[in-house]
């Protein structure tokens, strides 16, 4: 047998139940990988809690939890090349990650991904890496960056954006991004001027950034878009994630719209000191409902990885 996250009904993370269940194995054109590592991700719950969500990606019924996992192959099936036994790798399989096997068709069809850990990055790192990395990559290329730009990023200290600003630094704009006052200092750390989220945000920046800013990043709501409109930013150059009602002009993206071969833009980062992937808790699979529960909330700074 097998352990594996499930949930029988939509709801909240009380319908979450770890559950033995029968041990899964790779059949042709398929492999298994041992979970050592699961990334939770707000999408994650999303589809747990709304059949209407879960609809939009092909779950209409009773699911697996979780998309982001890191690993290693323990089964590979016939015809099956890209893998061997004993290969670590990371990506996404959709509402089945937090388990103890996953099994995942090779070439792994969208959403979902598998890729080689590289060597030196850890399994929790890579477990937080598939959705925020992709869409870290998605808003940042749809804007642009360059070493002339001032960027506002809002939402900075998630996962998501923990990521954004520090791609944003590597393409060597300066940052102003937006987040609650007790993250400030992490911010900082990571190279940012930070500002506080809320009424009177324009103006706030324009103090900040005197001589203006010049593209702008909004990972949750429009808050931070209407705020760069009103300092003048040409609606092409903000991109949006989650927006809802996205601003017109604006860019509305995602990780569906950054090529898989990105990620290997961020481990590079990784590997060369360059770039940090903070993890804020871990907690055991038996513990899953608390872990949704911390994320949910909001406030994370960084990602909350599952692990066995």
């Amino acid at each position: 047998m097998s352990r594996a996250v499930v949930r029988e009904a939509f709801g909240g993370p009380e319908v979450l139940q770890v559950r033995h269940v029968p041990e899964p194995h790779a059949g042709p054109g398929e492999v298994r990988v041992a979970v050592r590592a699961a990334g939770l991700n707000p999408l994650d719950w999303q589809i747990a809690a709304s059949a209407r969500h879960a609809a939009m990606f092909g779950i209409t019924g009773p699911s697996g939890f979780g998309g982001d996992l890191a690993g290693v192959v323990d089964e590979v099936g016939d015809g099956v090349t890209a893998f061997t036994e004993g290969d670590r790798v990371y990506g996404g399989v959709l509402a089945a990650a937090v388990a103890d096997h996953v099994v995942a068709r090779v070439p792994v069809p969208t959403p979902n991904l598998l890729r080689h850990t590289p060597d030196g990055v850890d399994d929790a790192t890579a477990a937080a890496l598939p959705t925020p990395g992709l869409t870290a990559i998605a808003v940042v290329d749809a804007v642009g960056l360059t070493p002339r730009d001032t960027v506002l990023i809002g939402g900075a200290a998630g996962g998501v954006g923990v990521i954004t600003v520090q791609l944003a630094r590597l393409a060597g704009a300066a940052v102003v991004a937006t987040a609650s006052p007790g993250t400030f200092d992490f911010l900082r750390r990571l190279g940012a001027t930070p500002a506080a989220y809320g009424p009177g945000l324009a103006d706030r920046v324009r103090s900040l950034a005197p001589a203006g800013i010049t593209a702008a990043i909004d990972l949750h709501g429009t808050e931070t878009a209407e705020a760069a409109l009103a300092l003048g930013v040409p609606p092409g150059r903000i991109s949006t994630v989650a927006a809802g009602h996205p601003l017109p002009g604006t860019r509305a993206t995602g990780a569906f719209a950054a090529a898989p071969e990105g990620l290997g833009r961020i481990t590079d980062a990784i590997l060369a000191g360059a770039l940090t992937v903070p993890v804020a808790a871990t907690y055991p699979m038996d513990r899953i409902r608390d872990a949704v529960v911390r994320q949910a909330a909001g406030h994370v700074h960084g990602k909350i990885v599952i692990t066995p």
